[in-house]
Order: structure tokens, then sequence, then C-alpha cells
């Protein structure tokens, strides 16, 4: 079983993912068949084809970013809460979209999620965002 170590040092990986494109990472991040529970359902993806999303995230919205404001991690259950943050490329606006994610872990990779989302236009307006998703949560 991983301990709390490895978990940080897979979402260290998992953010390269998201903030750096690096897809290759995915492999070393994902489980084989990823269970996803959101709000269009719940369906199971394999890792090939979840790195095909995320590309597709990337490309619809460029330079988006996951701002972490609070977690919770052990050795195989982690959770966030966050916000997506993008520039609508057709008008330059700003854009967001605050949410909860819950993860199982398994084998030191994402077995399972769990993601809530607030309506567009949404964010975390008492938090301090995180400078990484892993960083220390801040105390109050």
């Amino acid at each position: 079983m991983a301990n709390e170590t490895d978990t940080r040092d897979l979402f260290d990986r998992w953010e390269q993912v998201w903030h750096e494109q690096q897809y290759d990472l995915v492999s070393s991040c994902v489980c084989p068949h990823y269970i996803r529970h959101g709000e269009n359902g719940d369906r199971t993806v394999t890792r090939e084809a979840y790195a095909a999303e995320l590309a597709a995230i990337h490309k619809d919205r460029p330079g988006i970013r996951v701002a972490v404001f609070d977690h919770s991690f052990s050795s195989d259950r982690v959770w966030f809460r966050f916000c997506f943050r993008w520039t609508d490329p057709k008008t330059g606006e700003p854009c967001s979209r605050a949410g909860m994610q819950s993860y199982r872990i398994e084998e030191g990779r994402l077995a399972e999620t769990w993601i809530s989302m607030q309506p567009p236009g949404s964010t975390w307006s008492d938090a301090v965002e995180l400078e990484r998703w892993t960083s220390p949560r801040p105390t109050r």
C-alpha cells in the first residue's frame, strides 16, 4: 500500500499532466481503467482515452489552470477544493468553475474519482490559492 508521501508524489505528477500537458505521465498516474463519477453520470475510461480527453480540454480551453485551495491526503484517498480557470478563446473573457473532487487510489494510481461542480462563473472567494496542488494547507 502506498503511503502519504507516495500519494503526494502522484499528485505532483498529475499536476504536471494538467498544467504542463505532460500526457506521457498519465500511465504512471491512472489505473488501466479509471472510474469517474460526475455530473454526466458514471463511466469507466482507459488511461489512453482519458489522456485524449485531457488533450481535448486543453485544446478547447487553452491555458486552463486548476487552482487548489484546500486538500487532504491519505495513502488511498484524496480530496481537493479547487477551481478551473481559463480564458474563453472566442470572447477573451475570463471563465471559472469551482468544484470538489475526491479520489480513490489503488497501487499508487488514480482508480476512481467523484467530482461535484458549481455553476459556470463560480469560484471560492474565501480561499487562498495554494502554490502547488500538494502545498501545505494554510493555517487559519
